[in-house]
């Protein structure tokens, strides 16, 4: 319709200086009486680009939709990618087949890079993934995968802090509820707790595990309890399991935090709304879901980027439970 050649319109389209005015004229003109909109989809194509990334969590749907972790996650690297006319992808890898399908989908070309969440030692995924061409990028250490660029808190220092804390008000009989064995947050919070329990001369015995779910965390509680009846405060792993460990100690008839000091970690909308708030050690996941994202931009455009960690720092948040 503008009488000029498709590399032409392209040009103008595309906003080059390198155009006549007369044919720059002609072409807008006929953009305007066609309404024409350029097809992000044929753009990307040319470019050799699907115009979508993936974020990746290998957990079980329910965890995902009970967790406002992961909530944060996604606002985070959203924000990070709106102005960028990239669509996020969310794939939940669960277990089995199902992850076999995503490792597939995500080395077939449908997406440009991807932001791995929530990693487990055992996770072929992250191992696959990150051992092939696709940019990918991980919220959090990840564990036997050489290499990685990614994005964390540091744990260590958190479940340190929480411990530390609790000892300075004179707590010495102090718990923790850790998170799973085969993920880096759960060992390397633990490690914290340990040292400075350790450093402080106090017993380090009253370990229980969870899954980073309040319903686990209320179980760890229990037996934790069980164990150690004389326990005076206790580090949860996660906000969610601190929450659970309340529901636990108030069945037992234990008040928080007279007679047992609760810490959690995270800082998510939960902690505000426990009975008592939670006294907790805050991580900004929003941030470094969105530094994930920054680090994703970098890799997709080709640019070179150092494989050094982010590791943001962790703070205490002090409320009634504390």
């Amino acid at each position: 319709m503008a009488g000029v050649s498709r590399a032409t319109a392209s040009r103008v389209i595309s906003g080059s200086e390198l155009v006549s005015d007369k044919a720059r004229a002609a072409v807008e003109k006929a953009i305007e009486e066609l309404g024409f909109v350029p097809n992000p989809v044929a753009r990307n194509l040319a470019r050799g680009r699907t115009g979508s990334i993936a974020l990746v969590v290998p957990e079980p749907n329910a965890r995902v939709l009970s967790d406002p972790f992961f909530a944060e996650i996604i606002v985070g690297l959203s924000d990070q990618l709106d102005d960028q006319d990239l669509q996020v992808i969310l794939l939940i890898a669960r277990p089995g087949e199902r992850t076999e399908k995503i490792v597939r989908y995500l080395t077939g070309g449908h997406v440009d890079g991807a932001v791995i969440a929530s990693h487990h030692r055992d996770d072929t995924l992250n191992r696959r993934i990150s051992a092939g061409p696709l940019p990918c990028v991980f919220v959090g250490r990840p564990l036997g995968v050489a290499n990685a660029h990614y994005v964390d808190v540091d744990n260590y220092r958190a479940g340190r802090q929480a411990a530390e804390y609790l000892i300075s008000t004179g707590r010495t009989r102090i718990a923790t509820i850790a998170g799973p064995t085969d993920m880096t947050a759960g060992i390397d919070r633990l490690a914290g707790w340990r040292d400075a329990m350790s450093n402080a001369g106090l017993p380090t015995d009253a370990v229980a595990h969870g899954e980073f779910t309040q319903a686990s965390g209320a179980t760890a509680m229990d037996r934790l309890l069980a164990k150690h009846p004389d326990l005076d405060a206790v580090f949860a792993a996660s906000d969610l399991m601190a929450a659970g460990a309340l529901a636990s100690l108030a069945a037992a008839g234990k008040s928080v935090p007279r007679d047992v000091a609760v810490i959690g970690f995270d800082d998510i909308a939960v902690a505000e709304s426990t009975d008592p708030p939670l006294t907790t050690i805050a991580q900004p996941v929003r941030a470094m879901a969105a530094r994930a994202g920054e680090q994703l931009l970098t890799l997709i455009s080709g640019q070179e980027l150092e494989p050094a960690p982010v590791v943001f720092p962790p703070h205490l948040v002090i409320r009634d439970s504390a």
